[in-house]
């Protein structure tokens, strides 16, 4: 067995392929075991969290909608702006920082249980280790213990023995026996003395060079990210579409510079929320995501009506809660983490710069393809760009539960590999794939039947529903396929496998490409679905070739037993 784990005979096995391991025990997708436990107690809070950003947006824009369908379609672009420019910079610090602190933090607990073990074991080397007088003292003690024993001749004759031994310079004068009781109890207490001092190390904040430095990315990419969007506001809105004379300029550039304002609490939060996926905690980000958010709901209806600050108390009070957030996750973090390193030379600056470049070339192919779709379909006509938009919204929901899945999975699978346990690795994510499934299975039916009964919600235009229709077989359909390819990316970053997956999609966005602009030609508004639908599997079939081919950081599938 090597140190992958693969066995001796893998050369005989090496062409067959372990296309099986997915469908191992699947018979226990179903089972709450300890390891069920914690992939939801890790997924759960997490996709909670993740919801409640969309959730908190969409009662902000209830509440400006009563300010005016100008002031509403304004503040629409303007969020429309700020979150692609955060995509753009989130997406690649928070998927690094999850998978860098997991591997990190679990280093070095597999290192410190290691020199606590070696340490007690010096300890009781040393306090099993013989003195040259150690017996003579021994002797003593025995014949002390003996005193309340002895007939009064016996007992001065031992103490004549002793006066004897300290004539002869044995044992010095003026020690008592209780003095020798002292030293033995000093040796014996040096063991439990060690205990309490490891202990108290233990409970000391732990240094983790990879939460420092994404803290530190944080705070740099949120400052550029708010410098760049307030000062060329202007122009980055007239991108968006906005013309020099339309009555959604101006405040459209009110609230996105006050909203810019939070883009350092933005970053820094999530940063702070990658550090907390590390050490598989969804749970605290969690209460203080939901506490902020309820925050901002309460500021909106106060500073937009009754401050009379319209707009603009919208954007302030949501960054006031981000604020809020970031500096609660921080000071949670400071309880844990020793946030200052050492010196510069700890902070894996570089390390973070590569892989983020990586991510960085994933989030802007998934953007392009998703953006190509809805130009393509806004050339059709509005009412198509309609039925388009609501079918693409309903179609990306599923993120919001498979991420949960996908974070959980990252976490956990780093961890593991950083304690080389391949076994928990291929357990957890086969079980947590098999979920995935099960997860679009369930999405695929309450989708298809919601939006064929509900299509009427989204729109009172017969011939957008009609189109809605039209596309549901897609977008339903497409659910299982959906959660398989957003939860095959958390087992490529838990892996590590940052190039692949960067790589990968590179090549299936220019395929998908391709795909979009033959197919809309030719089928219209299915042929956009056609297309998506192929994107979509091809993202799927990349991370099925990488695990079932045993290439990459899989290969110590080769060989293995997948029964």
């Amino acid at each position: 067995m090597d140190e992958n784990g693969s066995s001796s005979n893998a050369p005989k096995n090496k062409r067959k392929l372990p296309l099986s391991v997915f469908f191992k025990d699947a018979r226990h997708v179903f089972k709450m075991d300890s390891l069920a436990k914690e992939i939801l107690g890790i997924a759960f809070p997490s996709a909670l969290a993740v919801a409640a950003d969309p959730i908190a947006s969409l009662i902000d824009t209830a509440f400006i909608g009563h300010l005016g369908p100008v002031e509403l379609a304004a503040a629409g672009v303007s969020i429309a702006l700020f979150n692609q420019a955060s995509r753009i910079t989130i997406f690649p610090l928070v998927s690094i920082t999850t998978s860098f602190v997991a591997e990190e933090n679990t280093i070095e607990k597999i290192n410190t249980a290691a020199a606590e073990k070696q340490f007690t074991e010096n300890i009781k080397a040393k306090s099993n280790e013989v003195m040259p007088d150690d017996h003579l003292l021994q002797d003593i003690e025995k014949g002390a213990s003996k005193q309340n024993n002895e007939t009064p001749t016996e007992s001065s004759a031992a103490r004549g023995d002793t006066n004897e031994l300290v004539g002869k310079g044995c044992v010095p004068e003026n020690v008592e026996m209780d003095e020798c009781n002292i030293n033995i109890f000093k040796s014996t207490s040096v063991t439990s003395s060690s205990n309490k001092s490891m202990s108290k190390a233990g409970r000391k904040k732990r240094h983790v060079a990879s939460a420092s430095t994404a803290l530190l990315f944080g705070t740099i990419l949120g400052l550029l990210q708010a410098a760049t969007l307030i000062f060329a506001a202007k122009p980055l809105l007239a991108a968006m579409g906005l013309k020099p004379d339309s009555p959604m300029l101006n405040p459209a550039v009110k609230y996105l510079r006050l909203r810019s304002l939070g883009a350092p609490a933005v970053l820094l939060s999530l940063a702070m929320q990658g550090i907390f996926r590390g050490f598989k905690d969804t749970t605290t980000p969690l209460y203080v995501i939901v506490s902020a958010y309820a925050l901002n709901v309460v500021l909106d209806p106060i500073l937009i009506f009754y401050c009379k600050l319209g707009i603009r108390g919208a954007a302030i009070s949501h960054v006031l809660s981000q604020y809020v957030m970031a500096l609660a996750l921080l000071l949670i973090l400071m309880r844990k983490v020793d946030l200052l390193p050492p010196s510069i030379k700890d902070l894996q600056i570089f390390r973070f710069l590569k892989n983020g470049g990586l991510l960085l070339a994933r989030v802007v192919a998934v953007t392009f393809c998703q953006t190509l779709a809805a130009s393509l379909a806004a050339r059709l006509g509005p009412i198509p760009m309609a039925a388009f938009q609501t079918c693409l919204q309903v179609w990306l929901t599923s993120s919001l539960l498979a991420d949960g899945l996908a974070v959980a999975v990252q976490a956990i699978l780093a961890c593991s590999f950083a304690e080389k346990d391949f076994e928990k690795v291929i357990v957890v994510a086969t079980r947590t794939l098999q979920m995935s499934f099960i997860l679009g299975v369930g999405l695929s039916l309450a989708v298809g039947v919601g939006l064929y009964f509900g299509a009427g919600v989204f729109s009172k235009s017969v011939l957008v529903v009609h189109l809605i229709r039209i596309g549901l077989p897609f977008v339903a359909a497409t659910q299982p396929i959906n959660s398989l390819a957003f939860v095959f990316d958390g087992v490529n970053y838990g892996a590590s496998d940052f190039a692949y997956s960067a790589y990968s999609l590179v090549m299936v966005s220019l395929a998908s490409v391709a795909s979009l602009f033959l197919l809309s030609k030719s089928k219209g508004f299915v042929g956009i679905w056609i297309a998506l639908a192929i994107y979509m599997s091809l993202r799927m079939f990349a991370g099925i070739w990488r695990m079932g081919t045993a290439t990459g950081p899989w290969r110590f599938l080769r060989g293995r037993s997948m029964s």
